[in-house]
């Protein structure tokens, strides 16, 4: 079965599920955006620079979530480091790219935007926050010939000598602000991966490939196993 679901409703369902909230969050579509440019002030704002390019900004108001997520020394957090993982998560679905550095800034004129689809964060029926996406080329998610398959394959010459980030994974956890400043030499960290699993490879924090750890001249490196279809992550 094809997808035609867009690209911003797959980008807030990946944004929601990362978001530092204690309940779920539902999202819809918000009308009427320029009415809501007047209660929304600062906003956490990040660039994605790639094969479908798009300007994101978050609103979050459950100041309690935010603190939460913070820790205990919440003034050493800003609100940019607490929602980066949702910004980063929500351009996971755009295909390969740079998401640039997260900042905190005015982005009334981005969800009054006649092209940015604003939606809105709520749990419980009461409103906790707001997802503005603005596509620079647009798209349907998923099937054969779709607008992000067809520029992943056609435009990445515009990208090609942009120097990227190529991550080896074995691992990854979650823990709290406060738990990561309690650490000291000698702590052991769990990872979610047991021994002997595939070693994730990341280019830019966007998955493409499975490899296993090998040892060439005393010095780490990795075996390919598996390449994923730069696609994937669309359908």
């Amino acid at each position: 079965m094809i997808s035609t679901r867009s690209i911003p409703e797959v980008a807030v369902d990946a944004l929601i599920r990362v978001l530092p909230t204690t309940v779920p969050l539902q999202a819809l579509p918000h009308l009427g955006s320029a009415e809501l440019t007047s209660r929304i002030g600062s906003a956490v704002v990040a660039s994605f620079v790639g094969t479908t390019s798009a300007d994101l900004a978050v609103v979050l108001t459950d100041s309690a979530s935010l603190d939460a997520a913070a820790g205990a020394n919440s003034q050493l957090v800003s609100s940019q480091d607490v929602l980066r993982p949702a910004l980063e998560s929500a351009s996971g679905v755009l295909g390969i790219g740079v998401l640039g550095d997260s900042r905190v800034e005015d982005a009334s004129a981005l969800f009054a935007a006649e092209e940015t689809e604003v939606f809105e964060l709520s749990a419980g029926g009461v409103v906790t926050g707001w997802f503005a996406i603005r596509l620079r080329q647009n798209g349907v998610v998923g099937g054969p010939g779709s607008a992000p398959e067809r520029t992943a394959l056609g435009n990445l010459g515009r990208i090609s000598n942009v120097e990227m980030s190529l991550t080896v994974e074995i691992g990854r956890t979650r823990m709290s602000v406060r738990d990561v400043l309690s650490l000291k030499p000698g702590a052991v960290i769990e990872l979610d991966r047991s021994a002997g699993a595939p070693a994730d490879i990341l280019l830019n924090g966007r998955l493409i490939a499975h490899g296993e750890i090998v040892v060439v001249d005393q010095d780490y490196a990795v075996r390919i196993t598996q390449i994923l279809d730069v696609a994937d992550g669309l359908s």
